[in-house]
């Protein structure tokens, strides 16, 4: 076996997760999901394309009908994106999480410089060491508990060495999101230094300021069909859907060909019956994308201040995502902190440290909890906790 995925370092989260397996008594926020089931109309579009037996394959690039939806949407959704998005340009995939990997597929080779930032859900940083990339990080930086970017540091970290940028706003886990004048500059510069931009923009829709799409602001919105880019979404969180593995990318019009291939040879295709649910979730995408913001924005309403009030804690409130990402007031390793909540407490929140190094000594909590009640039985565990701890 490739020595690199000997040494991929097994993930933190499942870690502390696999301390709490078994106890009916842990409150479990580990994981980056909601805790509802998928919408009713959406599992019954998959049952009625399975009673029709639509247990085949499909296209390499999705159905058509999906793609067109989806280029639609995203149109709408960035009306400034020049000459808007079109239907070649759109690959269905089995999950976000592939649509990234053949994006790194695609583009990186080995030893190619690849930047990151920083901190990120582990994933995105290990696709480019899979292929082989030489990974550098440039973090974001904690003050008063929100997490901000220097953007010079980042220009200065892109070269034209550099093969690709990878960028994930809405981030998971700090809540941080680009403002368009940072996006612009950013791509602006990677048009000069030739760099790819890999932009990981599931959380898009989970955006709580006022906007006139009411999504996160895209490097869609500052870019041209042309531009070294590919955007990735997912139908996971917008529409309750994490388990179903579906999500899509946005490539420029040359990538197009090349993608179809690299899908025919990880997956082949998204299973017809998945894509269904998809065509469903987005032809009513006005019935549960709002209902799930506007619950995830109850929840961060409700978790953040409670959180705020524990003496020493350190927390600004999210932007966007559905994660609130804290210090406290207790020294020591982020992993052995979660583990002993887990036990100690019956808490399950993922340790900072398995988003980046520099952020240590933090810890992230999903909330998107179905009952609210369920987040201020979260706050009290860790209150008790922090009591004795201190």
């Amino acid at each position: 076996m490739r020595n690199t995925i000997l040494n991929l370092e097994e993930s933190r989260i499942r870690e502390v997760a696999n301390a709490g397996l078994g106890r009916s008594d842990v409150l479990a926020f580990w994981f980056g999901e909601s805790d509802e089931v998928t919408p009713e109309f959406i599992r019954q579009a998959a049952i009625d394309s399975i009673n029709h037996g639509e247990t085949f394959y499909a296209h390499n690039m999705g159905l058509p009908y999906l793609r067109e939806g989806l280029a639609h949407a995203m149109s709408q959704k960035h009306p400034q994106h020049r000459g808007g998005v079109h239907a070649d340009r759109i690959a269905v995939t089995s999950g976000g999480v592939s649509a990234l990997m053949l994006a790194v597929q695609a583009l990186v080779d080995p030893g190619d410089d690849v930047v990151a930032v920083t901190p990120v859900w582990p994933n995105l940083t290990a696709q480019a060491l899979i292929m082989g990339a030489k990974l550098r990080t440039v973090c974001l930086q904690p003050k008063d508990g929100a997490w901000t970017l220097d953007l010079d540091a980042l220009l200065a970290a892109i070269t034209p060495a550099t093969k690709l940028l990878i960028v994930n706003a809405p981030n998971n886990p700090t809540g941080w999101t680009l403002a368009p004048d940072e996006q612009r500059a950013i791509l602006e510069h990677c048009r000069r230094t030739g760099t790819w931009i890999l932009a990981d923009e599931v959380y898009e829709n989970l955006y709580y300021e006022a906007t006139a799409t009411a999504c996160a602001p895209s490097f869609l919105d500052q870019s041209a069909p042309e531009d070294r880019l590919v955007v990735v979404h997912s139908f996971s969180k917008s529409y309750l859907m994490t388990g179903w593995r579906l999500g899509w990318l946005v490539m420029p019009p040359a990538m197009t060909a090349s993608m179809g291939k690299l899908i025919e040879f990880n997956t082949s295709c998204a299973p017809v019956f998945v894509q269904r649910a998809g065509i469903a979730a987005l032809e009513h995408a006005h019935e549960v994308t709002p209902r799930v913001v506007t619950h995830l924005k109850a929840c961060r309403d409700a978790l953040v201040p409670a959180l705020q009030a524990l003496p020493g804690l350190e927390l600004a409130s999210p932007k966007g995502g559905m994660y609130a990402f804290f210090k406290l007031p207790v020294a020591g390793d982020s992993l052995t902190i979660a583990k002993r909540l887990v036990q100690e407490a019956g808490l399950g929140l993922a340790p900072g440290n398995a988003f980046a190094p520099e952020a240590n000594g933090w810890l992230r909590w999903c909330f998107a909890s179905k009952d609210i009640a369920r987040l201020h039985l979260g706050v009290e565990r860790l209150k008790g906790w922090l009591a004795k701890a201190a």
